[in-house]
């Protein structure tokens, strides 16, 4: 449990630099052999690109890093549940565990609103754990929309 903190305190304060950056407030860190190898926070409005999760950004890095799409072996730690783009990398990547911290209720695609993660159907399953650290990522992005309401509509990330 010790580790699986420290992991989540650090896609933690990747969320935290997405939100100084303009962006939604989520954060992932990818870890191997115990390890952090890999870092993402989202990007899709500096990047002007849908696919620039927190999540994706990780396992592109992992991937180049490890030399192999797969990373099996890896455990990645988010601090918002996956949309279905992310679950569906997930599996295709044969990341061995997830842990997410909130859940999310309009797109989270491990149970919440969909069950893309481990569907039956699908050959790859993934151990996956979630409610770590939920509390405080929640606020977070509650804080973050609150804040976002309050300001003029012009610009504003739609929830």
């Amino acid at each position: 449990m010790g580790d699986d903190l420290d992991f989540m305190r650090a896609a933690i304060a990747e969320a935290e630099a997405a939100e100084r950056d303009g962006e939604v407030p989520v954060g992932a860190v990818i870890v191997h052999d115990g390890e952090i190898i890999a870092r993402g926070n989202n990007r899709v409005l500096r990047d002007s690109d849908p696919t620039a999760h927190a999540e994706i950004i990780a396992m592109r890095a992992a991937g180049k890093l490890l030399g192999n799409y797969r990373l099996e072996g890896c455990s990645l730690y988010a601090t918002l549940e996956p949309c279905a783009m992310c679950a569906g990398a997930i599996l295709h990547a044969r990341i061995a565990r997830l842990v997410y911290a909130a859940s999310d209720p309009k797109a989270g695609a491990c149970g919440s609103v969909l069950g893309v993660m481990n569907h039956p159907q699908l050959n790859h399953k993934v151990e996956v754990a979630s409610g770590l650290l939920a509390e405080e990522c929640g606020v977070m992005l509650s804080d973050f929309f609150r804040a976002r309401r309050g300001r003029s509509s012009v610009g504003q990330i739609p929830e």
